[in-house]
């Protein structure tokens, strides 16, 4: 049993990582093998449409056919038992490097048909974590719950089953002095009081995962 996480911020100790490893320590405590990637180390690039993955007879058809970095990842996520992509929020979506994973990473399984809605061998489940600044009662006003609403409906036409977790009003600076930001009283109090029940959260999604896995498999 394995569960991969991808780490799509450029900070590796921040609220998106400490999340991600949380879900981690979670799929470790039921007996889970684990394994963090961060996307920033990796030099990739997202897809080009050259459509390799959808020629009939061809031998990419199902998979990726570029070669980069994110190559042998993409290899290795499919002996994943299951899957948590995490992403700050940035301007209303994803990072930058999530999404050209995400391109790379779902669409070569995705079929246009009905009847075969996908192209993906197995059934697991994937989960999404998102960070971000912005508070949850300002969600409409950057379209988030659609944003997350997509993921979930895709991955699971793909993969078969998703969930999603947001920590929203997060703390990002030590010194809130230096930068044109939020109060630095607020966020330092939801930090302390709010953040590590998101961590418990996740903690309790890779647990979950786990305990999914091993229940289909029985």
């Amino acid at each position: 049993m394995k569960m991969i996480a991808i780490n799509g911020s450029p900070r590796k100790k921040w609220n998106t990582a400490t999340l991600l490893e949380k879900a981690l320590e979670g799929a470790a405590s039921e007996g889970a093998e684990t394994e963090i990637i961060h996307l920033y180390d990796l030099n990739f690039k997202g897809c080009t449409s050259c459509f390799a993955c959808k020629l009939k007879g061809g031998k990419s058809y199902g998979k990726c056919a570029m070669k980069d970095e994110l190559s042998p990842v993409l290899d290795k996520l499919k002996d994943a038992d299951a899957v948590i992509l995490g992403s700050p929020i940035y301007l209303g979506n994803s990072t930058g490097e999530m999404r050209s994973f995400m391109e790379r990473y779902v669409f070569p399984f995705l079929v246009y048909s009905t009847d075969l809605p996908s192209l993906y061998p197995k059934n697991i489940p994937v989960g999404f974590i998102y960070t971000m600044g912005v508070k949850e009662e300002n969600f409409d006003m950057f379209g988030l719950k659609k944003t997350i609403e997509l993921n979930e409906t895709i991955a699971t036409r793909i993969f078969g089953y998703s969930e999603s977790l947001y920590s929203t009003d997060t703390y990002q600076f030590d010194d809130y002095s230096k930068y044109v930001a939020f109060d630095p009283g607020e966020k330092a109090n939801r930090r302390k009081e709010v953040f590590p029940q998101d961590c418990e959260k996740a903690f309790e999604m890779g647990a979950r995962f786990v305990k999914r896995q091993k229940a289909v498999k029985i």
